[in-house]
């Protein structure tokens, strides 16, 4: 299963080129990479630049064998980033349109079977990707999701964060519980459209969507992302205390939607 990652990033130099090394390095043996700059201005384009640069020219060697009669440590010279099976593409909007717009164009870039996004500050377990392929491949599940950790800049672990089983009440109508470490099928989107760019709990309203529209979820008790708590110290985009207090009360009027949607399912039954 061919997936496919949106890495959207926006003033995030310091933090960007460990979430794409979390990601090459993956076990998962076909995944392509679509990195959205959205129009930023400090140093990510030179931090992509730099990292597409090393993609085909660093080398790494490790001690493999001692000759005893020459006393050398021989070592293996091999290429620092694999490349079999990886695909790394940037798309760079001039100016800043916001994070549903970076994730529209991304994935309308996508190819793969499945695919996700991973915001350009987190982090992601080797075998993420591998593991919620799996869970696709083995079961009805049109979308997996799975546990996290939580983590802070110095990648201290804060707290692990379990989410529930699925069901459409605990995940969608109790509250949003679903949807960082994610993969899903491509023809999800086919059938339910985008990221709505009116909204900043753009995710929640597209994953209820999914689900409304008859999307099979499954839950991975596994934790396998790591996401960045800057609490305290970068209130930016949709942390910052006016964009928070939006995005909460869009959440409401979803899990009040899902809530509406269960009634009257419920009723029907």
């Amino acid at each position: 299963m061919k997936a496919s990652v949106v890495v959207p990033t926006f003033n995030q130099a310091k933090y960007l080129a460990a979430c794409l090394d979390s990601l090459w390095f993956q076990d998962h043996t076909d995944l392509e990479i679509i990195v959205v700059n959205d129009g930023s201005t400090d140093d990510t384009q030179a931090v992509l630049a730099d990292y597409q640069r090393r993609l085909e020219s660093d080398s790494v060697s490790f001690a493999s064998f001692y000759e005893p009669d020459t006393d050398v440590l021989k070592r293996v010279h091999h290429p620092r980033y694999p490349s079999a099976g990886r695909a790394l593409t940037v798309i760079t909007h001039p100016e800043n349109r916001g994070l549903a717009a970076a994730l529209n164009t991304g994935f309308a870039a996508c190819a793969g079977e499945a695919c996700t996004y991973v915001p350009s500050d987190d982090w992601c377990m080797p075998h993420m990707i591998s593991t919620l392929a799996r869970a696709l491949e083995a079961t009805p599940a049109d979308f997996a999701f799975a546990d996290m950790l939580i983590v802070d800049d110095a990648f201290r672990v804060v707290r692990r964060f379990d989410l529930p089983e699925y069901s459409f009440r605990r995940s969608f109508a109790d509250w949003y519980l679903c949807g960082d470490a994610k993969l899903y099928r491509r023809a999800l989107h086919e059938r339910h459209g985008f990221y709505d760019e009116a909204l900043l709990a753009h995710d929640h309203d597209l994953f209820l969507r999914f689900a409304m529209g008859g999307a099979r979820f499954t839950h991975v008790s596994q934790a396998l992302f790591a996401k960045r708590d800057h609490a305290g110290g970068r209130e930016v985009h949709i942390h910052a205390p006016q964009n928070w207090q939006r995005l909460i009360n869009e959440s409401k009027a979803l899990v009040l939607k899902a809530r509406a949607h269960l009634d009257e399912t419920e009723g029907r039954a």
